[in-house]
């Protein structure tokens, strides 16, 4: 039998090879699914190769109608390539929808577009744009809005666009747009991607959070007021950090009708920061569904009667981070090696991993690629040595110096911020605890000297090095500049076979790690709860929720 991808071209001889060594490895079968949907070939045709059959979801019990009401912070709304977290994503998703959605399995599914395939070269992509879609006014969509976002991606002159980022293997470096020529428009239902040189992360790029697609006449400034998009969805009403409402948009005729958009009330609720507010909701009958919790609150909700406990294994972290680049009275404290080493070697990661998020995951090795990604590579375990640490900084002369840990109010920053102190405290060393609220926080999150920061899961740990550790990235909050790491990186960026992209990944993770640039304490195991008879629901890997899949049964 030859399998092909969903446009009919024959998968290559590796991801053949690579099925046959996963059929027995559950690491290596999610490694494969990704690998092998992210290149093009079906769910399907991934778990068959596998000789798995994939769980087919049945929609016979969903009914149609109803109102969700969903405890979930709800932002001030901004330009979605701007986002730095996903909570106004889930909202926008209503009716901006995304060219590819990545599920819990590993597994990319298309959205708006239909089909995709990569050259064995990894440089050229032919994207096939799903006909028959409308924009709620009226506007056929087709491959020009599709080229027209890629290349909005790429604006590098837009502050704040971690997009360009994500596609930077299609940036002019000169000019800081899309390369001339790179994003085309075949016909109208085709795009085709010339890349200068190979990239893997493209598709899962496209199924990012902030990667949401948008019409023409899109600002800012009237997303809300003007929404136009492609999905089933409109927004009724949005107060920031209050409420925000969805509806069934009735006058739309959506391209995937019948197959999802249940509900024709979707109501966002913020109840602040606090965890044990959350739970109140609940118990009060307020919310039908949790976006996420952590901690001791699992067990509590997932105690109480009528609700549906969900979990998902994830590379979803926290990073509490020095950033070289940041002064303190004139100087930059972090920019000096022996400083971070030394944070490190303060630091016990299984500690932060018991009290921040009592125990729910698995400690990490302080180079953020994730036993969930595919091109993971195990290395020794950190040495924890408080002793150790204590003598470095005396070594560097800044046994004095007072560590100001930052991070917000309430949560497991906040505890992963103060078990931090904790222990830097205990190893000798002088720190200041400095909490900020939401809104203050993320306005400055990437500028603090020594804060915490949440990082979601992301498909490939070379994607999160792009965008986090890559020199010069919007969200490098590391302030880390290294020549050798960024060369690796674009070696592993280009390597479409795993297990030499694997041997690259192993280098660059002792790299990061020899050279102190952060302390990434542990994987967490993700946790929601929803009303036992809501579907659609479950908490996913990256925190996104899928209006359109929401429906109770």
């Amino acid at each position: 039998m030859i399998y092909r991808t969903r446009t009919g071209k024959p998968l290559g001889g590796d991801l053949l090879n690579s099925a046959s060594s996963a059929k027995d490895n559950p690491m290596n079968r999610r490694e494969f699914l990704a690998t092998a949907t992210s290149f093009g070939a079906t769910a399907a045709t991934a778990y068959a190769l596998l000789g798995i059959s994939a769980a087919a979801a049945s929609t016979e019990q969903h009914k149609m109608g109803g109102t969700v009401r969903i405890q979930q912070s709800v932002p001030a709304p901004k330009d979605p390539r701007l986002l730095a977290t996903n909570q106004l994503a889930n909202f926008v998703r209503g009716w901006l929808e995304h060219l590819v959605v990545y599920e819990n399995d590993g597994t990319f599914s298309p959205k708006l577009l239909e089909s995709w395939s990569i050259s064995e070269d990894s440089k050229t992509y032919m994207l096939n744009v799903r006909k028959g879609v409308t924009w709620n006014n009226g506007d056929p969509f087709t491959a020009h809005d599709v080229v027209r976002n890629i290349k909005r991606w790429c604006d590098t002159a837009t502050e704040g666009n971690s997009m360009a980022t994500r596609f930077a293997t299609l940036v002019d470096a000169d000019t800081g747009q899309a390369i001339e020529g790179a994003v085309e428009a075949v016909d109208d239902h085709t795009v085709r991607l010339n890349l200068p040189k190979a990239d893997i992360t493209l598709i899962a790029g496209m199924s990012d959070y902030p990667a949401c697609i948008v019409h023409d006449s899109f600002s800012p400034d009237t997303m809300l007021d003007n929404p136009i998009g492609t999905g089933p969805y409109l927004p009724e009403s949005y107060v920031a950090l209050e409420r925000a409402v969805l509806t069934k948009n009735a006058d739309h005729s959506w391209w995937n009708e019948g197959n999802g958009a249940w509900m024709d009330r979707i109501e966002f609720l913020d109840y602040g920061q606090e965890p044990v507010s959350w739970q109140a909701a609940a118990e009060a009958d307020e919310v039908d569904m949790l976006h996420f919790i952590s901690g001791d609150y699992v067990g509590l909700v997932g105690a109480l009667d009528g609700w549906a406990q969900h979990d998902v294994v994830s590379a979803s972290t926290f990073v509490v981070r020095p950033n070289q680049l940041a002064e303190v009275n004139g100087k930059k404290p972090y920019a000096n090696k022996r400083v971070r080493r030394a944070l490190q070697m303060a630091i016990d990661n299984s500690v932060l991993l018991e009290l921040g998020v009592a125990g729910h995951g698995q400690v990490a090795e302080n180079h953020h690629v994730a036993p969930a990604h595919p091109e993971y590579a195990p290395l020794p375990k950190q040495k924890y040595d408080p002793e150790g640490a204590l003598a470095l900084l005396k070594e560097a002369g800044m046994e004095g110096f007072e560590h100001e840990v930052s991070s917000l109010d309430a949560g497991e920053m906040k505890d992963i911020a103060d078990a931090t102190a904790g222990q830097l405290r205990k190893a000798g060393l002088k720190v200041k605890r400095t909490v900020y609220p939401a809104s203050t926080f993320w306005n400055g999150w990437s500028t603090y000297p020594f804060s915490v920061s949440p990082w979601n899961h992301r498909p490939l740990g070379v994607q999160v090095w792009a965008l986090a550790y890559r020199s010069g990235a919007p969200w490098n909050e590391f302030g880390w500049a290294n020549e050798e790491f960024d060369a690796i990186l674009e070696t592993a960026v280009a390597t479409a076979d795993v297990d030499k992209r694997r041997e690259l990944v192993a280098a660059g993770a002792k790299l990061v790690q020899d050279e102190g640039v952060t302390v990434q304490p542990f994987w967490t195991r993700l946790f929601n709860h929803t009303r036992e008879n809501l579907v659609g629901g479950g908490i996913q890997l990256s925190f996104d929720i899928h209006p359109d899949r929401l429906a109770w049964t």
